[in-house]
């Protein structure tokens, strides 16, 4: 059984770029709901603090690189089961994505390079 953890990252100028992480194992409610407590206003996370790819990359190819409109947080999309062939090449283990998520007892701007210092 796989499990999607779908996110996206938005800037300040409203580009998006999406992203999945696949989960191996069961993900039960119990570790959905933990990981939506843990979300900044329910919604925000930072990718480099839980180890998955951060999405803003994908945006630099169009801008040429960091702009002023980068920012450090991704947004929660849901959950959804996957196929083994929707799956790609690797998945995270369901207890370890949820552990992570409970590590958190703060969020740290300062991990991803758009932690701007203002």
């Amino acid at each position: 059984m796989f499990t999607a953890f779908d996110y996206i990252y938005r800037d300040a100028g409203n580009f998006k770029a999406f992203g999945t992480v696949a989960l191996e194992g069961e993900l039960d409610e119990a570790g959905q709901e933990l990981i939506r407590a843990q979300l900044s206003s329910g919604e925000f996370f930072i990718a480099e603090q839980i180890g998955v790819p951060p999405l803003y990359r994908d945006l630099h190819r169009w801008s040429g690189g960091p702009t002023s409109d980068d920012h450090c947080w991704h947004e929660f999309l849901g959950f959804r089961l996957l196929s083994e062939r929707e799956k790609g090449t690797e998945a995270i283990d369901a207890r370890e994505f949820v552990a992570r998520f409970a590590a958190v007892d703060d969020w740290h701007e300062g991990l991803s390079p758009h932690f701007w210092i203002v």
